[in-house]
């Protein structure tokens, strides 16, 4: 991506959307979403949140099986405006229109896309502005492939295809970094959207019953650590009658690595006041952004 600088970095709201109900039929899915988009930004009393997020996959049932079905066109191309009109893709047409109705930034969690050209089907996230203009998107990098015998068996790969870039997008108040779920397990990414000047970052994300009690805080809190920014994730609420079990527990953490807010397992809406004071005091006491030793090791934002 171009090297603009950063926007001033000044407080806002963050609000994050544990969505349930996400069933089989995906008109219904996407009404549920636009529902507690608006719910979202009409619920915070003290102030109006400027950023919302919805979870990974909210238009469709988690799974490998599912995604080639519910799979978009999206043909978004980094730097270029979008035909919001022209798009074929009935997630991208809601997603703009209740960011531009509510007037927020808005981190459409993930859906299936297919690409037109290729065929491949990717797990992407998609940002639209207050006005309802498509920003970016970020195709999932790493692909969820695990097998931990006797507990979850889940390969990601047999039906998608790993994005090539990392993303964020710039706002009139802060950069925010973006990557989806297992993404988070590779540092890589984060260091370079830091390096880069992001401030915050947020990843939607579905971790399980057998990753999100052993992980899920730790991923978050040492992605914020080790690069001093502000780490979220977003999940969905946790469906026992499902095919996939999410953990929920929705969350940010600050630089420092505390948590500032977390949520239960059920479908909720969580407002978050960012305040930059712990971003940069954090990076003033404590200041390896400016002690790193590339002349001994690599820098992977190069």
């Amino acid at each position: 991506m171009t090297s603009v600088a950063p926007p001033v970095f000044k407080p806002f709201t963050l609000t994050l959307i544990q969505l349930g109900s996400i069933g089989s039929d995906k008109a219904a899915n996407l009404h549920h979403a636009r529902e507690m988009i608006m719910k979202a930004a009409k619920s915070n009393s003290d102030k109006r949140p400027q950023v919302v997020v919805l979870p990974e996959c909210f238009n469709s049932p988690y799974g490998f099986v599912h995604f080639p079905a519910y799979a978009e066109s999206i043909s978004y191309t980094a730097g270029k405006e979008y035909d919001i009109q022209a798009s074929v893709s009935e997630s991208v047409k809601m997603l703009s229109s209740a960011a531009k109705e509510a007037g927020i930034w808005l981190i459409g969690g993930s859906i299936p896309e297919r690409d037109v050209e290729t065929n491949n089907i990717y797990n992407t996230c998609t940002v639209y502005s207050p006005t309802g203009a498509l920003v970016a998107s970020h195709r999932k990098v790493h692909l969820f492939d695990i097998d931990i015998p006797g507990k979850i068996k889940f390969k990601e790969s047999e039906t998608l295809t790993g994005g090539t870039t990392a993303n964020y997008f710039d706002t009139e108040f802060a950069r925010i970094g973006l990557g989806l779920c297992y993404d988070v397990r590779f540092p890589e990414l984060a260091m370079i959207a830091a390096r880069r000047g992001c401030h915050a970052m947020v990843y939607p994300g579905a971790f399980n019953l057998t990753t999100g009690p052993l992980h899920w805080e730790l991923l978050q809190r040492a992605r914020a650590n080790d690069n001093q920014v502000f780490f979220s994730m977003c999940s969905p609420a946790r469906d026992m009658t499902a095919g996939y079990h999410a953990w929920g527990h929705s969350m940010v953490v600050d630089p420092y690595g505390r948590v500032l807010a977390e949520a239960d397992e059920n479908e909720t809406i969580l407002h978050v006041d960012i305040d930059p004071e712990p971003f940069h005091e954090v990076r003033a006491g404590i200041p390896v952004t400016k002690q790193r030793r590339f002349d001994v090791y690599p820098d992977v934002s190069a």
